[in-house]
């Protein structure tokens, strides 16, 4: 099912910020006199241009609920009716257009909890992509050091972060496990999380990381946050997971040794994620983050969303 969160018009966003901010239009009685209107401030513009960008922007994304099967027909989200799922094609826009990161492939989608909008300073949301490596054996799951893991991946950051540089992006560093790593041998799904600095910003990013194992690969969700909002994406964690599920035949139990081909890499692999460099994905896994260069307007753009509603009411 397909759900619409259009915002409301822009002109009804002017008359409030007119009703807030400004003096009233109409004289008090008809003998007082209308004084001029002030040109608008180099703020005032930036904000009206903001505002009108962001309804043309969220009014163009399609935001759907229920039984979806992602492209490539591996894996199915049962998305509930507090959250909702963007297409690749939209996932795309936002990352880049909207939260500002380097260009790369489309992924499977992304789902976000209803309460937010995309463009919400208190949103987070979770990419979804799948990598067809093989079979990822988890015989090493209970004997991997995790101190020795995060230093080699800090060091590993440290190089991806001279690239970033390099591409005019901002620095990365890791700064260390925001969770430690977890796999659950009856589910077959890992999290972990990491914290993020980026070009020496004050916030710390959050990257909280899932991988759901699956027979010929596995997917790759990615929470996409703040450190300040590790507490909400941990309640969030255990239904975000339940959400997805491999289809027939691409089930991890249904693993062939005959016929299907193994990973070189298991879960110490998968966490570190130097296998991910050679397809060029590392560098989108690592660097993730809302870069909200419009932070000035976010007040006025929550009081919008405040009175205005999140979303319209279901179909």
């Amino acid at each position: 099912m397909k759900k619409s969160l259009i915002a409301s018009g822009l002109g009804s966003m002017l008359f409030l910020s007119t009703a807030l901010y400004g003096q009233a239009l109409e004289p008090e009685t008809p003998n007082d006199v209308v004084e001029p209107v002030a040109a608008l401030s180099e703020d005032e513009i930036k904000q009206q241009e903001y505002l009108k960008w962001a309804e043309e922007f969220e009014a163009s994304l399609t935001y759907q609920t229920g039984k979806i099967t992602l492209p490539g027909g591996k894996a199915t989200l049962n998305v509930p009716e507090d959250y909702y799922y963007l297409s690749p094609q939209d996932t795309k826009r936002v990352l880049e257009e909207a939260w500002g990161n380097p260009e790369g492939e489309p992924m499977l989608g992304m789902l976000f909890p209803q309460e937010y909008r995309v463009l919400d300073n208190a949103s987070w949301g979770v990419t979804i992509e799948y990598a067809e490596d093989g079979y990822v054996s988890d015989e090493d799951a209970e004997d991997i050091d995790y101190d020795d893991l995060l230093k080699e991946m800090k060091s590993d950051t440290a190089e991806e972060s001279e690239w970033r540089l390099e591409q005019g992006y901002p620095s990365i560093e890791l700064v260390g496990w925001a969770e430690q790593p977890y796999y659950d041998a009856n589910t077959h799904k890992l999290y972990w999380a990491k914290e993020l600095i980026f070009g020496g910003n004050e916030a710390h990013t959050l990257n909280y990381n899932v991988r759901a194992l699956g027979r010929q690969g596995y997917l790759v969700m990615n929470f996409i946050a703040n450190m300040g909002q590790l507490e909400e994406v941990n309640a969030a964690r255990d239904e975000v997971l339940a959400m997805v599920s491999f289809n027939d035949g691409h089930k991890y139990s249904e693993f062939d040794p005959d016929i299907d081909k193994v990973a070189a890499y298991g879960i110490g692999g998968l966490i570190a994620g130097k296998v991910l460099a050679k397809t060029g994905f590392l560098a989108l896994a690592l660097v993730f983050l809302k870069k909200f260069w419009f932070v000035i307007l976010l007040p006025l753009y929550w009081l919008r969303n405040k009175i205005f509603g999140k979303k319209e009411a279901a179909e």
